[in-house]
């Protein structure tokens, strides 16, 4: 479907219970830190969108043996954190941030060379705040523009790194994870300090694993950070992973906004430092309910029930973002729909994702009717527009493309959606799953 055009239109209510592909997080670790570990490592639910695949590709390039009985079953023959091999081509990350944020803290501890590269956006996002501590731990990386745009050349010595206390600018958990990689070839005890807490699913993991790590418990006095002792031995486990929360906003404001809509989304992953959505929503007056909670693999599940409801608008800000930072596209769409104004700050980190996010956001909806002023953290929307079929285009951009797609549901008229497939990415079977919701 990539590059092809999709036709949406509302169709009336959504009804449905229903299950949302994998956690593209947790997949993306699943497969790393399999591969770091001695033994097998069997990973069920997996999401087989194009960014997971990339980190199974490079992987197998450095000797890993992966194999895929079923599209969402997976297999890791572990070899250890010395088991990697120089691999014999770059590594292509295609568009995944993730995997080359991480596998750039991996490779700093190997004691071979690798070259990291991807597409034209991979090659345009900054990757300097993930290289300069890097460095400090003794890291040898080369890039363009003094290594803070990729292709990175990543020249291991084969010496342990240098542990570091370090404080990172954003609350980012790709920054984080890389640099805790990294630790676990250090010469001690790595720190990671941020302003607020990212998603922590690289520290749940790696605890599964064996590795040791320390949280901070009391973030009033001790600020957030994490803490990992280099040189674990880690052991292949068996992994679920959980339905992807940033997949499943796009359904739980689809019904929000979509009256007399009713949908159970089962088995999501509901970890703290992702859940904002739901917060958010919730104060916006949507209707979602947990039900079914529990714990999967390290990770809290539950099963999400949401009927249409009236929204209001808010505010979203503050140590909120980093919490959701990639639902804000659809929360952008649900604000589109609620009563008053919504205002978005302090996400300038939307800047720097697979697109624009903010400046290809707020464009395409106006196309469609809407009111957005921006502004460089954010934007502010007008609430309760009377939005119209357009033509619009993702960009390249599989939560654009969505965000888009849920905005057509509420749409008079037909809206065409450039570059679709874009949405294989993340939530492979979106618009079919769309279109099943809708009978």
């Amino acid at each position: 479907m990539q590059g092809q055009d999709v036709v949406v239109k509302g169709l009336g209510p959504l009804q449905g219970d229903l299950t949302v592909p994998g956690d593209k997080s947790i997949s993306h670790r699943a497969v790393m830190f399999g591969s770091l570990a001695k033994g097998q490592t069997r990973i069920k639910n997996f999401l087989p969108g194009q960014d997971c695949l990339s980190t199974i590709a490079c992987f197998r390039k450095m000797g890993i043996a992966i194999s895929q009985p079923t599209a969402t079953e997976v297999i890791v023959q572990g070899q250890g954190l010395q088991g990697l091999q120089e691999p014999g081509d770059v590594l292509d990350v295609g568009n995944s941030g993730t995997t080359m944020r991480l596998m750039t803290g991996i490779l700093s501890g190997q004691p071979f060379f690798s070259v990291l590269t991807g597409d034209d956006s991979i090659r345009s996002r900054p990757m300097g705040r993930v290289t300069e501590p890097l460095k400090k731990m003794g890291a040898t990386i080369l890039g363009r523009q003094d290594s803070k745009k990729a292709p990175l050349a990543v020249a291991g010595t084969g010496r342990p790194l240098q542990a570091i206390d370090y404080s990172t600018p954003v609350a980012s958990a790709q920054i984080k994870s890389a640099i805790l990689l990294a630790g676990l070839y250090g010469d001690g005890i790595t720190t990671v300090r941020e302003p607020h807490r990212s998603r922590d699913h690289t520290e749940r993991m790696l605890t599964a694993f064996g590795a040791t790590i320390r949280q901070s418990t009391n973030p009033s006095v001790e600020g957030f950070f994490s803490s990992i002792e280099s040189f674990p031995t880690l052991q292949g486990q068996d992994i679920e992973v959980p339905g992807d929360i940033s997949s499943a906003a796009f359904l739980l404001v689809a019904a929000s906004i979509v009256p007399q809509s009713q949908l159970r989304i089962r088995n999501v992953g509901v970890n703290p430092t992702r859940d904002g959505i739901i917060e958010v929503l919730q104060a916006m007056g949507s209707s979602i309910q947990q039900e079914n909670e529990r714990i999967v693999a390290g990770e809290p599940v539950a099963d999400l029930i949401v009927k249409s409801a009236s929204l209001q608008g808010t505010t979203i800000g503050g140590d909120l973002i980093p919490r959701l930072i990639d639902e804000i596209p659809i929360l952008a769409v649900a604000a589109l729909c609620a009563q008053g104004k919504t205002v978005i700050r302090d996400a300038a980190e939307l800047r720097v994702k697979e697109s624009d996010r903010i400046a290809v956001l707020a464009g395409e909806l106006r196309k469609m009717g809407a009111t957005i002023e921006e502004h460089p953290d954010g934007m502010t929307i007008c609430g309760f527009q009377r939005l119209q079929g357009a033509t619009v285009e993702s960009k390249g951009d599989h939560r654009i493309a969505m965000a888009l797609a849920i905005a057509a549901l509420v749409a008079e008229g037909s809206t065409t959606i450039q570059d679709a497939g874009a949405v294989d990415v993340s939530f492979p079977g979106f618009f079919s799953t769309l279109k099943l919701l809708q009978q």
